[in-house]
């Protein structure tokens, strides 16, 4: 048969639209959860505007890994939705133009997602997750507030261990502080205070905490002997450099690997540990889940080709429904593979298989006009309907 390019041109653009619209509309769904933490960071930590959107910016190809394949599915299935609705597709029909005909527009949307997808996931998501690595610890190195963590044991300073109760972000004060403080080589010293007062100097990565009306503890570990202070004003300085090294020097950990990197750990790995399998999800992840824009969309065509009777609220639940039956499937696969219960290649592509299968039997069908399936929930309604107004005419 041949390919009518005016038509699949046509269908293509109408595709742009509804994918654009679903972009912007989960991305704001998946950054919403994030705004409370975001105005907290602005107001109260005195973070700069540009360097919470940077924050932002790369926590993005994360999630963009996932929208975009639900994007472009929704994207086809409401296109098709609409053309139903408008009798477009009959019109093709009688004119001599079967649904095969129309499917180019469709693969190569598909496909510009997939490569867009897969920049997400094999360049973007890396990068995103390194630079927000690099910028929170320069945050953290000029805001110590940040990095401190309330009712948590903090020891990111050197040979210092430091709980804080509550922390007063506004005026830098910290409420009942307790340190335990192991840099004397044959003395532990322990600190309890109900206030301390933080001021820093971030370039050295030093920082300085004035206490208030407490108690010193030392312990001499060498004559046994034990010391008890009260003191007014107790000064001690804090030496962040430790924790910034260490977070520099952290070994990458699967999503912030690109390609090679994690071709090379999984050639490298002396053992199949839970970090070799993590390590062979998240490569097999970086071309599953771009390909699932194909599988999906192809799903979503005799989805939107017969419901013409229903509502595009209807056809959104619908494509809603398999795309978390697809999330499903490929959120069982990690879990499964994980353990190693299973290979983490099957559990990977078993999502793709079973919604491709699935999309090819749909589409056969409803070429052939045997695909009834999406005409239940009107019907029911319908039923249901009849015997209220039956009610209510008794």
């Amino acid at each position: 048969m041949k390919m009518n390019t005016t038509v699949n041109r046509y269908i293509f653009k109408e595709f742009l639209g509804p994918f654009s619209l679903n972009v912007f509309f989960f991305t704001f769904i998946f950054l919403l959860a994030a705004i409370l933490e975001i105005t907290k960071m602005i107001v109260n930590y005195k973070i700069s505007l540009s360097s919470v959107l940077l924050l932002m910016a790369y926590k993005m190809p994360s999630f963009l890994i996932f929208i975009i394949p639900m994007s472009i599915m929704l994207a086809v299935l409401l296109t098709f939705l609409r053309m139903s609705s408008d009798n477009e597709i009959i019109a093709l029909k009688a004119s001599g133009i079967s649904i095969y005909q129309i499917l180019p527009s469709v693969f190569l949307f598909c496909l510009a997602g997939c490569l867009l997808t897969g920049f997400m996931s094999i360049h973007a998501m890396p990068w995103g997750r390194i630079s927000f690595k690099k910028l929170t610890i320069s945050v953290i190195s000029s805001n110590l507030d940040i990095g401190l963590k309330e009712r948590t044991f903090n020891d990111n300073f050197k040979n210092v261990m430091l709980y804080v109760n509550k922390v007063d972000l506004k005026s830098k004060t910290l409420i009942d502080v307790f340190i335990e403080d192991r840099r004397s080589k044959n003395a532990v010293i322990t600190v309890i205070a109900p206030k301390g007062k933080l001021s820093s100097n971030s370039e050295k990565g030093l920082f300085h905490l004035r206490l208030s009306n407490g108690f010193i503890n030392q312990v001499d570990t060498d004559d046994r002997r034990a010391n008890s202070i009260r003191f007014k004003t107790y000064d001690i300085q804090l030496d962040i450099e430790k924790a910034l090294v260490r977070s520099r020097n952290r070994p990458k950990d699967e999503k912030e690997m690109t390609l090679f990197e994690l071709n090379d750990s999984l050639k490298n790995a002396k053992k199949k540990d839970g970090r070799y399998y993590e390590s062979l999800i998240e490569f097999h992840k970086k071309f599953s889940i771009p390909f699932s824009c194909f599988t999906l969309g192809l799903l979503a065509v005799p989805l939107g080709i017969h419901s013409s009777a229903a509502k595009r609220t209807f056809g959104l639940g619908l494509g809603l429904f398999f795309f978390l039956f697809y999330y499903l499937l490929l959120s069982a696969g990690i879990v499964f593979g994980e353990t190693g219960k299973y290979p983490p290649l099957i559990g990977m592509w078993v999502p793709n298989i079973i919604t491709g299968i699935t999309g090819i039997i749909f589409l056969v069908k409803s070429v052939r006009g045997r695909l009834v399936y999406f005409r239940l929930p009107a019907g029911i309604l319908k039923l249901f309907g009849n015997r209220f107004n039956n009610v209510s005419d008794k």
